[in-house]
């Protein structure tokens, strides 16, 4: 089981390394005001999401559920942090919508707005690892 804790690790990184990465290319993508640097950020958006983000998020998903279902983890703190890794996928899908929106040069949003989107999964990920960490006892 070592090694299915180990990619779960490998691949989680991998796909936080993207949520944090991606808005911050779109703060810049949304600065940005000539056509050369638009359609670098475009590729560059597109190769994360599509190659390096997505593949991340389903491998943490299928190895997380692998360790759940290996170790038979319970409790409350448990249904709390499956709740937030359920946010980080909508997260996820609204960072697609984003690439989408970019790609068509259809973005309504300025980089404050995605200074702000940002912050997310930051928080979201402190608050994954004091659940797993202390495992609280909720309700």
């Amino acid at each position: 089981m070592l090694w299915i804790k180990s990619f779960h690790i490998i691949f989680m990184v991998t796909w936080f390394a993207g949520l944090f990465y991606l808005p911050r290319l779109f703060v810049y993508h949304a600065m940005c005001e000539d056509a050369t640097g638009k359609e670098r950020f475009k590729i560059m958006e597109r190769k994360l999401y599509y190659g390096i983000m997505t593949p991340g998020a389903i491998l943490t998903i299928v190895f997380g559920v692998w360790l759940w279902l290996g170790y038979g983890f319970s409790g409350n703190w448990l249904y709390l942090k499956l709740a937030l890794v359920l946010l980080l996928v909508v997260y996820h899908y609204y960072c697609g919508r984003y690439v989408k929106a970019f790609k068509l040069d259809n973005n309504l949003h300025g980089h404050v707005f995605f200074r702000w989107f940002n912050e997310f999964p930051v928080l979201v990920l402190f608050a994954v690892v004091m659940l797993v960490v202390f495992k609280p006892t909720l309700f």
